[in-house]
């Protein structure tokens, strides 16, 4: 199979359903940043930690996957002409956002409170995994925007918005398993 189709020469591609939309069309930033967001998470995962994280990575890489082709969908070509959706795999559940809610939970045990904003930083596991969560605040508002204009499944855009809040908390508990400082923000007085 060719990589290259030629087909995106003049600055078009497909989605799924095989409308052509300009590459700069809202849907392609959307989930071409949620792309983005899976090759970050990938590289958070191959650094030196806990196996459990790395499950529950893996477990998200995978869902992005989901995320990214809800996202490809043209709306006008979702239902097929027999009734049955166009996108024939599983999406998002209420139990994938409960799975980041509870492994949130469970982290934010092990930590003290937070009492200002933290600086991202401290160790490279840490940054890229800061790096990781803006990539997907970027994931969210653009998604956010998308839904605007052409609504899609609830889920979906919750999943981007607790997915962003998880990697937060993974930055604040690799901080401690790395015994990374964690610097805080305190605001010079003027």
């Amino acid at each position: 199979m060719k990589i290259y189709t030629k087909t995106g020469d003049k600055g078009t591609t497909a989605l799924f359903g095989g409308t052509r939309v300009p590459k700069h069309h809202i849907r392609i930033e959307s989930y071409g940043t949620v792309d983005e967001l899976n090759s970050h998470i990938g590289l958070v995962r191959d650094q030196n930690i806990n196996q459990q994280y790395k499950d529950i990575l893996i477990d998200i890489q995978d869902k992005l996957f989901t995320v990214g082709a809800v996202l490809a969908t043209d709306p006008e070509k979702a239902i097929l002409k027999n009734g049955k959706e166009r996108l024939n795999i599983e999406k998002i559940t209420s139990d994938d956002i409960t799975l980041l809610e509870t492994e949130m939970d469970s982290m934010n045990e092990a930590l003290p409170p937070m009492t200002h904003f933290v600086l991202p930083g401290g160790h490279q596991t840490v940054s890229f995994c800061h790096i990781a969560r803006t990539v997907c605040r970027r994931a969210e508002r653009l998604a956010s925007a998308l839904n605007d204009l052409e609504p899609f499944e609830a889920n979906t855009l919750t999943y981007l918005n607790r997915l962003s809040d998880y990697l937060f908390v993974l930055a604040r508990k690799l901080s401690l398993d790395l015994q990374a400082d964690e610097v805080k923000w305190v605001p010079k007085k003027t």
